[in-house]
């Protein structure tokens, strides 16, 4: 069985996510989305909430399942007899920093590697921290995030914004 796993923050899963995750469920026998916990990182959701958004957000996909982990990816993708690790780019700057970390994890690991994959043209732009910081400001998130996430998302992140506030701050 050719096992592939989909690490990251997943702060929340967004539909750019998704699209690397159904792309992998195609090529691999089987897909672990890892929620990877990062203790630099502070994030609006817990682990345990991100897990159930990323498992409600591929119900349907047999070949998927969803954990976390706190600790080395290698490890865990050792642990699991993974053959891969893949990872969506968007980007140049993306390829960038992926490329080191894919250098490393072939040092520490070199039974798996890193599979790059791009997402459709319409999610390049996406990330999670900008759809939070849209969130933030009142704008409108819908088609950022899997529509079945919406209302839960919407409920911790969105902040319409007082009309008032910003002129006050300018007097």
């Amino acid at each position: 069985m050719r096992i592939a796993v989909c690490p990251g923050s997943f702060d929340p899963v967004t539909v750019g996510h998704l699209d690397i995750i159904r792309q992998t469920a195609k090529l691999f026998d089987q897909v672990i989305v890892l929620v990877v916990i990062n203790p630099k990182k502070q994030p609006s959701f817990t682990c345990e909430e991100r897990v159930e958004m990323i498992r409600l957000a591929t119900a349907g996909m047999e070949n998927v399942k969803v954990d976390h982990y706190y600790g080395l990816l290698v490890d865990y993708v050792r642990e699991k007899g993974a053959v891969a690790i893949v990872k969506g780019l968007r980007a140049v700057s993306d390829f960038e920093y992926e490329f080191q970390m894919a250098l490393a994890n072939q040092k520490l690991y070199p039974e798996a590697q890193t599979v790059f994959l791009t997402t459709r043209a319409e999610n390049m732009y996406l990330s999670s921290s900008l759809m939070k910081q849209v969130a933030s400001f009142g704008g409108e998130i819908d088609g950022f995030v899997p529509e079945i996430l919406l209302p839960r998302i919407k409920e911790r992140l969105w902040k319409p914004l007082d009309p008032t506030a910003k002129k006050e701050e300018l007097k």
